[in-house]
């Protein structure tokens, strides 16, 4: 007689299921005094531009001000720099994190991964933040994608998994055609914003061209010799590239707490539209690139660079993951990787 067909997990979901088995575990072992101490929440950002939003949440000290509305009393906030969506996943598979700003791609991997296994699963919180991605360039003979050779080195932070990674995926895909949604994946060198960003302008490392966001693209293209190959607005449109997830039991569980963070959220997005001199200098002071307020001022004032809880077109997203194989899993909309209040959210 034969035997049924047995469907083999992969690697990548026998450590999702493994790490939710342990998550499970630890919160039934923790005893209930650890459980009712002070909450710390953990948060991560990134680098760009596309991460205000959270500088302004923590230098204002936002999430703290919003949870003790919501009626949570002692929350304490530690916010964890993280580049690059392999980073920001792996992290929150840990159960190292309790929200995380990340590119929407990376986002939406794991939500598909991760659908189903409980304590790992990840649900959307809000929308974060649009602006466009620069395909930047050192070397006069690069104007357009086909000219791009083995010789050459793309920064992205992350190698075919990072936000930067994906969208340039996208852009080829759009510019060359489908089936050539690859063809400079193996030109791409694995190097964080900051540190691309000198090597372009110092010609360092072999590097060659670096896709990235405000403001490394902006300062670039501010360098002798640095001249743009293409940006991702127009080519693709405004997508919201960068979102903020947390785990579902967390939404599940605490649900005070995820609406802390959308209003804390909403609150900074307000704060930069109504005082971006304030913002600007924020970030000029902290960021360490060298980038000046009337520099962050520029870059808020482009058309392409918007902050909303509210994220646009991730179903472009949705459909390319599905076309080249990443997900397997496809929300029927974007609202379905969503927590259902943000629904209900109206944004001041």
């Amino acid at each position: 007689m034969a035997h049924p067909t047995r469907t083999t997990p992969s690697p990548r979901r026998r450590a999702l299921t493994l790490a939710g088995l342990g998550l499970g575990l630890a919160a039934a072992c923790a005893p209930s005094l650890v459980r009712s101490r002070a909450r710390a929440v953990r948060i991560s950002k990134g680098y760009g531009v596309l991460y205000l939003p959270l500088l302004v949440m923590e230098r204002q000290r936002l999430f703290e001000k919003h949870a003790a509305r919501h009626g949570l009393r002692g929350v304490s906030v530690d916010w964890v720099l993280l580049d690059g969506g392999n980073s920001v996943n792996d992290a929150m598979m840990a159960g190292t994190l309790d929200f995380a700003g990340a590119g929407a791609p990376g986002f939406i991997e794991l939500w598909a991964r991760s659908r189903g296994i409980p304590n790992v699963e990840v649900i959307g919180v809000c929308g974060l933040s649009t602006t466009s991605l620069s395909l930047n360039t050192n070397r006069p003979s690069l104007v357009s994608l086909r000219d791009f050779t083995p010789a050459d080195r793309i920064a992205v932070p992350g190698i075919r998994t990072s936000l930067s990674a994906v969208v340039l995926q996208m852009v080829a895909s759009r510019l060359l055609g489908a089936q050539h949604f690859a063809h400079l994946d193996s030109m791409t060198v694995n190097l964080p914003h900051p540190q691309a960003m000198q090597a372009l302008i110092r010609r360092e490392a072999g590097i060659t061209a670096h896709f990235t966001s405000p403001p490394f693209s902006t300062l670039e293209l501010h360098a002798p010799g640095i001249h743009r190959v293409v940006n991702s607005i127009d080519v693709l449109g405004p997508l919201t590239l960068d979102v903020v997830f947390a785990p579902k039991r967390l939404v599940d569980g605490e649900p005070a707490l995820a609406a802390a963070f959308v209003a804390a959220l909403d609150d900074a997005n307000r704060v930069i539209a109504q005082d971006p001199g304030t913002a600007a200098a924020l970030y000029a002071a902290t960021s360490g690139v060298g980038v000046s307020r009337d520099d962050v001022l520029r870059m808020l004032a482009a058309p392409e660079t918007r902050f909303s809880v509210r994220p646009s077109q991730l179903m472009d997203y949705v459909e390319f993951l599905s076309m080249v194989g990443t997900i397997k899993t496809k929300p029927r909309t974007w609202n379905d990787m969503f927590a259902p209040a943000l629904d209900a959210f109206r944004p001041a």
